[in-house]
């Protein structure tokens, strides 16, 4: 038995996504934004065919390079490293080709972010 099996399925089906997108253990939450989270983009949109995990995130961080949501891209780079959806070469080129698209400034913030997901993640596989 699942720790979400008590749950309804819709509920159930976007906990189980947001775990496996974000790559650490995830719980029950109250409230419409949560609700909108959980059972609409993890259980719907995530799940929907045509696209990779891979495909949509490589979407998204480019998507929050340009936006400058470098809280949420704290979130993103480190789980697409952590499910080896990107691996440290391939989080470079993306900063390169941010530097070129979106301007130098806004690509050397996207590195302080990968190197930082690269240095935690490093450090967490030497303990």
């Amino acid at each position: 038995m699942g720790k979400f099996d008590d749950l309804p399925e819709t509920r159930r089906k976007g906990l189980e996504k947001m775990e496996e997108v974000y790559g650490f253990d995830m719980s029950d939450g109250e409230g419409d934004f949560f609700r909108y989270t959980a059972d609409h983009l993890f259980a719907d949109i995530w799940n929907r065919p045509g696209l990779s995990n891979r495909d949509r995130r490589l979407f998204l961080i480019g998507m929050l390079v340009g936006q400058r949501a470098n809280d949420v891209l704290g979130i993103q780079v480190p789980a697409a490293l952590k499910n080896g959806e990107l691996d440290e070469d391939a989080l470079r080129e993306l900063v390169i080709l941010a530097c070129h698209y979106d301007g130098w400034p806004n690509g050397s913030r996207m590195n302080a972010v990968v190197e930082d997901a690269i240095g935690k993640a490093k450090r967490a596989a030497g303990s």
